[in-house]
């Protein structure tokens, strides 16, 4: 066996690998913990402590008295 056969059936294996996750990606089941896992980051509610924009700003003003 030659380098280039060893390159062949990396190549090989690495597909498969890709189109492995690619059709665990797009199945049907996965599609409701995406949309979730999407929505992550607007659920500033389900997390408090989280600092939003008048935090922010009141901030700023104390730094710059």
């Amino acid at each position: 066996m030659d380098i280039n056969t060893l390159r062949a059936i990396a190549t090989l294996i690495c597909f498969g690998l890709f189109i492995g996750i690619v059709w665990w990606a797009y199945r049907g089941k996965n599609a409701e913990r995406f949309n979730e896992a999407a929505m992550l980051p607007f659920a500033l509610d389900e997390f408090p402590e989280q600092r939003t924009a008048s935090h922010v700003e009141q901030k700023r003003e104390g730094q710059q008295r």
